[in-house]
């Protein structure tokens, strides 16, 4: 095979598996993000008039979840530490949404089609679950550290305290909502971003 041929191939596969699903960079600033990925702020906006959860917790709830990344997955579990037997959970995409609860999406509000890897789709589920997270365990939308322990434990998890135990999720809970709180800030000062 020739060294351009070789060359042109290789190119070809390196792109590939390049960059377009990569994260945006910078996730410390949330002016940064939405300038990089206009359509994320679009689907934020969105998420926001239909289910009203603020686009700071949105974004806080998803750089905890997958770190931005479209395809995340939880890590693969090992028995005697060499022999892969699955994932973790079936938790996926930018919100590391679980087959079951996305299928109960799917099936309510969401579209039939909705893809956990697309930034709208993950980010209406958001949405949608922190708005049952409201009617069923009384959560302000607003309120990133109990919606991320509601989100993280499930409805009824979160009813019975199950988080309460779990120093490390409170922790991370805090987080979320310390991240949410800086990300609003954020967002306020940003030029030329209309929320």
């Amino acid at each position: 095979m020739s060294r351009s041929l070789c060359a042109v191939m290789l190119l070809m596969i390196l792109a590939s598996c390049g960059g377009g699903g990569a994260p945006p960079r910078n996730l410390d600033d949330a002016c940064s993000i939405v300038k990089q990925r206009p359509e994320y702020l679009k689907a934020f906006r969105a998420t926001k008039n239909k289910w009203g959860v603020p686009i700071s917790v949105q974004m806080a709830t998803i750089h905890q979840e997958s770190r931005y990344r479209a395809k995340a997955r939880t890590p693969y579990r090992y028995v005697l530490g060499v022999i892969p037997m699955g994932r973790q959970s079936s938790a996926y995409g930018f919100g590391q949404a679980l087959d079951g609860t996305w299928d109960e999406y799917r099936d309510g509000p969401g579209r039939r089609g909705a893809k956990r890897n697309n930034i709208r789709d993950a980010s209406d589920f958001i949405g949608w679950y922190m708005t049952k997270s409201q009617k069923r365990n009384g959560i302000a939308l607003s309120d990133a550290r109990n919606q991320y322990l509601a989100y993280h434990e499930g409805h009824s998890g979160y009813a019975r305290g199950s988080h309460n135990n779990k120093s490390w999720l409170l922790r991370v809970a805090s987080d979320v909502d310390a991240r949410s709180d800086m990300y609003k800030a954020q967002l306020i000062n940003c030029r030329g971003i209309r929320l």
